[in-house]
């Protein structure tokens, strides 16, 4: 089941609905079954402290995705996003909010199709699925 939470925000997600479906196909499509989702929109307050807590990082993020899965069956995950960076981020790339929410909830799900980031070609392959995804928006 994908569920949407909020913590320390009022953000409202437009279509849960047709997100739920979106992210189940998406996830289908990469050969997993979206099993337990619970994404949490928050501040960049809140999302800096999970990531100093968890991460020990001390940094602003726009995601922060934790897999807790226990078997290979199901791709179960909590995935923290920070409204506040979102929003600044589509005003940066002339997007509008509502695909880059999108986006970045893809590319937490894509974390746990097993994708990363931290190379070169992982972000270019990363950006390549989004973009894909994002075509598939019902």
């Amino acid at each position: 089941m994908i569920r949407f939470f909020n913590e320390d925000t009022d953000y409202k997600l437009p279509r849960k609905q047709n997100t739920r479906q979106w992210l189940k196909q998406q996830a289908q499509a990469e050969g997993e079954t979206a099993g337990d989702l619970n994404y949490i929109f928050c501040s960049d307050e809140h999302l800096l402290q999970v990531n100093r807590e968890f991460l020990q990082h001390d940094y602003y993020t726009d995601i922060i995705t934790f897999d807790t899965s226990e078997t290979d069956a199901k791709t179960d995950g909590d995935i923290f996003i920070s409204v506040d960076r979102v929003l600044d981020n589509a005003t940066q790339h002339g997007t509008a909010p509502d695909q880059e929410m999108r986006r970045v909830m893809a590319h937490g799900l894509l974390h746990l199709c097993g994708y990363g980031d931290k190379t070169d070609d992982e972000v270019a392959l990363m950006r390549a699925k989004e973009d894909e995804w994002l075509n598939a928006w019902l």
